[in-house]
């Protein structure tokens, strides 16, 4: 692979064979983190950017505004630098700090607003905190991924044609849920070229974002505080809401085979485990993996994070339990 920029270098094509998910078929987990950015993000900063660009092509030094719980302030920090760009991150206490320092490294101003909004979250505060920057400063731009078409069309253009071009039929396909920009672009991909693919969408519970009541939550990428617009737009056949604390239980049991994975994965998975007895054997099983572990070493993987925000979780839950249950076979010498 040669390529000329930073953004293009995506890779999409690496799926993982993840056995003793579901009982009958592996789930093939499509793997996002191998991409600039490290994240599934990459995508959506990059075609975001490329449509602004192509309505009104953008001046050197241009002011870019943008809300994110992480990834996407990631990449878009990432291609800001990489453009020319000057790129204001606005995000709240959930943010890794790995990656608020990643994003500084590439030179972006990274806001943090710390009061909660009416549903116990942050979005709304960050949203309105954006508002007051913009009337203030006629100059600054918004992508606003949470209303933008280019969110999802991000993934009408990568993420869609990447699964169904590398399966000839995909049965079930779980997809996570956070400003819905993924799902939306992929469901409708998958509407259009593979109708009997089963869409399920995986939320975290505490979102609100199909309805369900409000409540905290500290793993950054899925759910939102705030229904974002574009949901309106999407469509699945299945929704499910996982709790934090299974989304961390799958990730350690992943960890300890040797796959170190984002909180979005691990409730992504989790979500494809309670389905183990509506899948049957032969059928595809597809999940999207968003991003890698690395950024959560600090929260999700470190006891002492865990052991604050759910008392009890961790105990009796050691790489011994994750060990019995083999993901992949065991290969020795």
């Amino acid at each position: 692979m040669f390529v000329d920029r930073p953004s293009e270098l995506m890779v999409g094509d690496v799926f993982i064979r993840l056995r003793g998910i579901v009982r009958h078929e592996p789930v093939h987990l499509k793997i996002e983190g191998f991409s600039s950015g490290g994240s599934i993000k990459t995508k959506t900063a990059r075609h975001m950017l490329d449509q602004f660009e192509a309505r009104a092509p953008a001046r050197s030094n241009q002011r870019i505004i943008e809300s994110s719980s992480g990834n996407l302030g990631l990449a878009l920090s990432m291609i800001a630098a990489e453009r020319g760009y000057r790129f204001i991150c606005v995000s709240d206490p959930n943010l890794s700090p790995q990656t608020h320092k990643l994003m500084l490294a590439f030179g972006a101003e990274v806001v943090i607003v710390d009061r909660q909004d009416q549903n116990g979250g942050f979005l709304g505060t960050r949203i309105a905190y954006i508002q007051q920057r913009l009337e203030e400063d006629a100059g600054l731009v918004w992508l606003n991924q949470y209303t933008s078409p280019d969110n999802p069309g991000a993934h009408m253009r990568f993420t869609g044609p990447e699964i169904f071009n590398a399966f000839r039929h995909v049965d079930f396909l779980f997809v996570g849920a956070g400003t819905t920009g993924t799902l939306g672009g992929v469901s409708r991909y998958a509407r259009q070229h593979s109708p009997g693919t089963t869409i399920i969408a995986v939320d975290s519970v505490g979102s609100v974002t199909f309805g369900a009541p409000s409540g905290r939550r500290f793993i950054p990428g899925l759910g939102t505080s705030s229904r974002p617009p574009i949901a309106e737009d999407v469509t699945m056949d299945a929704l499910e809401m996982i709790d934090e604390a299974d989304s961390i239980l799958m990730c350690r049991r992943l960890a300890a085979q040797g796959l170190l994975v984002g909180g979005s994965t691990g409730t992504v998975l989790a979500a494809a485990a309670r389905w183990e007895g509506r899948i049957s054997a032969g059928a595809v099983v597809v999940a999207i993996s968003p991003d890698l572990g690395d950024r959560y070493v600090d929260t999700i993987y470190d006891n002492a994070w865990v052991d604050a925000r759910f008392e009890g979780l961790l105990d009796g839950c050691g790489s011994a339990a994750a060990a019995a249950s083999p993901f992949w076979e065991r290969r020795h010498g």
